[in-house]
């Protein structure tokens, strides 16, 4: 019996010793798998014209305040021009005292109106990146409101992943992180956490099993640069949620 508990003892001292040293040491592996996404502006018609010119198209990368269509608005250039000669008259007679201030008010209103409404005639691009779609065709009419291009900066773009709230307390803001394309040669790309959603949600429909949908789990969003465009909306990436040295 003696000889019995001196083997014994050694063996739990070395099991109780390996769950401590895997405890501590374990490695901390947290990927979570999102889809690419990029923030999206929607560009529309401000004026009702026919499109006279379209020079954006579809994949055509673009720069901040670039022309991307031009409409025809030959009711609104004559306007603007008719509006113009009336100012300008009234200008000349109010110095003389032959015009009432609030006329010469009224003319001066309808002339930047309409010189407001002929530079919406020319569509710009309020961001510089890229044209994702282009709606409409050359000939065709459109409406205020009407959508016209969808555009993106594709140079920076970012994934929401759903984690546990247990994982919360080894997250911050700024974290760095790594992001796995395993479908191109296990390219991978650095990342930032810019948002730890402070409430929990049930995990979104579109992850695959009725299980993992019933979790409580908080959004975390992460920022990749994207300056190859390597990046496209829709795909999927693994992000490794473990603080980067």
């Amino acid at each position: 019996m003696k000889d019995k508990r001196k083997v014994i003892i050694p063996i739990a001292a070395v099991i109780v010793l390996g769950l401590v040293l895997y405890a501590v040491y374990k490695p901390k592996d947290f990927k979570y798998v999102g889809t690419i996404e990029a923030t999206r502006v929607d560009i529309s018609a401000r004026v009702s014209s026919v499109i006279a010119n379209i020079s954006a198209t579809e994949g055509k990368k673009i720069e901040k305040g670039e022309i991307l269509l031009q409409m025809a608005c030959e009711d609104i250039k004559i306007a603007a021009d008719s509006a113009a000669r009336d100012y300008d008259r009234a200008l000349k007679l109010l110095k003389t005292g032959a015009m009432a201030q609030e006329v010469y008010d009224h003319l001066k209103t309808k002339r930047d109106d309409t010189a407001l409404k002929r530079e919406w005639c020319l569509v710009s691009s309020p961001i510089g990146g890229t044209v994702l779609t282009s709606y409409r065709e050359q000939g065709e009419l459109v409406n205020p409101g009407m959508k016209l291009f969808t555009l993106a900066d594709l140079s920076n773009v970012w994934v929401m992943v759903y984690v546990p709230g247990g994982l919360l307390p080894e997250l911050k803001l700024r974290q760095k992180v790594k992001g796995f394309l395993y479908d191109i040669d296990d390219r991978s790309f650095s990342g930032e956490i810019i948002k730890i959603s402070d409430v929990a949600e049930f995990t979104p429909k579109n992850v695959q099993t009725s299980e993992e949908r019933t979790r409580l789990v908080f959004g975390v969003k992460v920022s990749f640069a994207n300056l190859d465009g390597m990046l496209k909306p829709g795909m999927s990436i693994e992000v490794d949620l473990g603080e980067q040295k």
